[in-house]
């Protein structure tokens, strides 16, 4: 067998059956205090792909962030017997400082790669992963929550064009499966076409909230995966019942401002003309106004916001 060469990121070299931390310099803040991206590497003894799980690319977005702290509290990845695996569980820590999706400038790490280590700082963040990084991954999973006041039903996203992403959805084992194509510069859609590697997209739950549900989803997601590629010894039970796929969606928004709840929310089949909430008017002169769901379907996510404007989006629908 011919001998595992050492894995080089940054200053850090980690070699068979060796596990740390290197820390990525991505930027630097007005303070002088670096913006730094703290990796774990586990290595185990037997050869195997590589794995990353990254979480914390839009700094309010907590539920990956926790999913991944679990794996490493549990030793989860310290477990593997073959192969490696790089987890990071938060990559932009400007954001997460200070309760913000973005970083200072206002630009969206996942709208910023490949990046660059001569640009925005969004764009040295994803510059410093796809540099260091994402060289050495064959398989990755990029763990996202809904945005501001909105709640996504656990679910993985994959890009529907390639079919390693697909058998990987498939063994993570989520409630939900959704192929779509990645927006451009996101990582998942720019990690395939610059280095033809597979990611994964999770998304469950709200930002700047925990959700028990998507956190459990996460740690047993990833655990199924090692397992499936033969790096873990054992995982979580599927679920008996098997994941709602779809593969196209639309949002449902308001057709007028006022006071919104949801009598139907995500998680749940529904039919076409089916209520799933109302709006009121706040001054109590108008009668509440029914939403009907457009189409069969599947809810994948819902707003949370009690006071809304015109337009705003209520809820995900999606279907097959």
């Amino acid at each position: 067998m011919s001998e595992i060469q050492p894995m080089t990121i940054a200053d850090g070299e980690f070699y068979a059956g060796q596990s740390g931390t290197v820390e990525v310099i991505a930027g630097q803040l007005p303070s002088g205090n670096s913006v730094q991206i703290t990796a774990h590497v586990f290595r185990a003894y037997e050869p195997g792909p590589t794995m990353l799980f990254l979480a914390g690319v839009h700094g309010d977005e907590i539920n990956g962030v926790e999913i991944i702290r679990r794996c490493l509290r549990q030793d989860i990845f310290g477990r593997i017997t073959s192969g490696n695996v790089i987890a990071i569980p938060l990559l932009n820590i400007y954001g997460f400082n200070n309760f913000s999706r973005d970083v200072p400038d206002g630009k969206d790490v996942n709208r910023s790669f490949p990046g660059t280590q001569t640009g925005s700082l969004a764009s040295r963040i994803a510059g410093g992963l796809s540099k260091n990084i994402l060289p050495h991954v064959d398989l990755a999973v990029d763990f996202h929550t809904g945005g501001r006041g909105t709640y996504n039903f656990p679910q993985i996203r994959y890009n529907s064009e390639d079919k390693r992403a697909a058998d990987a959805a498939e063994a993570f084992a989520p409630p939900l499966i959704m192929a779509n194509r990645a927006p451009a510069k996101s990582l998942r859609r720019t990690a395939l076409k610059n280095f033809d590697l597979p990611v994964l997209t999770f998304e469950g739950g709200e930002n700047l909230r925990y959700d028990a549900l998507s956190i459990d989803t996460g740690v047993a997601g990833i655990q199924r995966l090692l397992n499936s590629r033969d790096m873990l010894a054992s995982a979580p039970e599927k679920s008996p019942k098997p994941p709602t796929l779809v593969n196209q969606s639309t949002w449902l928004r308001a057709g007028r401002a006022g006071l919104f709840q949801w009598t139907k929310k995500s998680g749940f089949p529904v039919r076409k003309g089916e209520p799933v909430g109302f709006i009121s008017d706040p001054q109590g002169i108008r009668a509440d106004k029914r939403i009907l769901s457009p189409r069969d379907g599947f809810i994948i996510g819902h707003g949370n916001a009690a006071v809304v404007s015109q337009g705003d989006a209520l809820f995900h629908i999606g279907w097959k």
